[in-house]
């Protein structure tokens, strides 16, 4: 349903903006911002995105929670699709999502409604603590039979002879 309102709203916001602006300043002078915004949020998103990606890194080389980087990282590419978007609307709210303080507290906003079971970084057995306990379900039985190696290795077996020859 918001997705619906989204798709409804923001271009009905978008006309009315352009109508209000153009009024305003005139035609040109308003696809100029609109290039113009386009232009610049492009520069900012690639700096800001080169950031992101050092931090997401970092992230993952000290085996840190590489969650608020991933979310950072997210944040910017959807500033950098609204910037890229003809309008004033998706403008402001783009620009807004490359502010750090605004992407820090929408980050706080979404990790409180979201409900986190389990995280674990790196595998093996390093990372866990106490008498590793196995269940029943963790065991696999299996058989096995030992395959000792031919006794002329130079001659080669009848699997791994090419095609024949005339």
């Amino acid at each position: 349903m918001y997705l619906f309102l989204a798709f409804l709203l923001v271009p009905i916001i978008e006309i009315a903006l352009f109508i209000q602006v153009g009024g305003l300043i005139g035609l040109w002078p308003t696809l100029a911002i609109v290039v113009l915004t386009a232009v610049i949020g492009t520069f900012m998103v690639r700096t800001q995105g080169r950031m992101a990606l050092v931090n997401l890194q970092r992230s993952f080389s000290e085996l840190d929670d590489p969650t608020e980087p991933l979310a950072h990282g997210a944040m910017i590419l959807l500033s950098g699709v609204l910037l890229l978007t003809p309008g004033f609307f998706t403008d402001a709210v783009g620009f807004a999502l490359l502010v750090p303080g605004i992407r820090v507290a929408v980050f706080k906003y979404l990790k409180s409604k979201a409900t986190i079971t389990h995280f674990q970084m790196g595998t093996g057995a390093q990372f866990r603590t106490g008498p590793t306990q196995f269940d029943q379900d963790d065991v696999i039985d299996g058989d096995f039979t030992e395959v000792r190696p031919r006794q002329n290795p130079s001659k080669p077996s009848k699997w791994v002879e090419g095609p024949p020859q005339h």
